[in-house]
């Protein structure tokens, strides 16, 4: 059993910084070995007190019964409020409402509504099921008639790859609110101003939801890198500088990793950010240690337990 406090942590006296929220993105575990690594960093992560934490869902459903579980073990063994990543690829629109039913009756109130990757992988073209629901917007709609959830979804401050300008990016995600999205996610990036700038431009069409800053600490350059080519967020050529040389020393790396996203966060919180989402790839110290330095301390009583895998 994990236990976390239920009081939302506040900033520490020192940081003189308001506020500060965050939440966690986790993936559901394959094998044994990545199950104890999932619980593990839940285990540390949970005492902080996130306002929520997610958990993906694979292409096409693929992790489908994997992510329901580890959703339920979240809900059931924790104090945690766990949210559901749900797509509708390569599914009918019966097939996702059972999903959304069986979560409803598990008592999980907050999905994470995509449109999903095609099934083929990144570069093939997406098509929508003929029987299912064909974009996000629609899936979100189609959530909200089965139940009250809470519905998140996803912003891209340098377009999704697919949409022909950010304009035209922007218009999607308001058709997902207008469709009853409650919150709005970003992919991660690593230039501040570019979440900025997006957010102007988000408010001025009139889109008030929350907007959180996703941030993905690098601890592996190359995989971030990879990550950004398929998503469409840019790579600095400051980074790249950053992490030059450190192939062959992953301590080295760790503690630059731990400094890039140090000052990322910090910049987001002293520009007035108070809701930050981290994309943990289930590794918890590096994110630990950002919220520590953020002023979020777990309560005394918010010491994990052990948890059976």
């Amino acid at each position: 059993m994990i236990t976390s406090s239920p009081t939302p942590l506040r900033a520490s006296r020192e940081t003189g910084r308001p506020p500060v929220s965050v939440s966690f993105e986790f993936f559901p575990p394959k094998n044994e070995e990545m199950e104890k690594t999932l619980w593990a960093s839940v285990g540390r992560l949970a005492p902080l007190s996130p306002s929520f934490v997610s958990v993906t869902y694979g292409a096409g459903g693929s992790t489908r019964e994997r992510t329901h579980a580890t959703v339920e073990r979240l809900a059931r063994e924790t104090a945690l409020s766990p949210a559901a990543h749900l797509t509708c690829v390569a599914a009918t629109r019966d097939e996702v409402d059972e999903v959304v039913r069986a979560y409803k009756a598990a008592g999980i109130n907050h999905i994470v509504a995509l449109r999903g990757d095609p099934v083929t992988g990144v570069g093939t073209r997406y098509e929508p099921h003929p029987d299912g629901y064909a974009f996000a917007s629609d899936l979100v709609a189609g959530i909200k008639r089965i139940g009250d959830f809470e519905v998140s979804v996803s912003a891209y401050p340098e377009k999704h790859p697919e949409s022909a300008s950010l304009d035209a990016d922007i218009d999607v995600l308001k058709a997902k609110v207008d469709a009853g999205a409650t919150r709005a996610i970003t992919q991660f990036f690593f230039e501040n101003d570019v979440y900025f700038r997006y957010l102007d431009k988000v408010r001025a069409r009139g889109i008030d939801i929350p907007i959180l800053p996703g941030i993905l600490p690098v601890t592996n350059f190359k995989q971030a890198s990879n990550f950004a080519t398929r998503t469409g967020a840019s790579v600095p050529a400051w980074l790249l500088r950053r992490f030059e040389g450190l192939d062959d020393d992953p301590e080295t790396r760790k503690l630059i990793a731990a400094a890039v996203a140090a000052e990322q966060v910090t910049d987001l919180v002293d520009r007035g950010v108070t809701d930050i989402h981290f994309y943990t790839l289930n590794r918890a110290d590096l994110v630990y240690a950002i919220c520590h330095l953020l002023g979020l301390r777990p309560q005394a009583d918010g010491v994990p337990q052990a948890v059976a895998v």
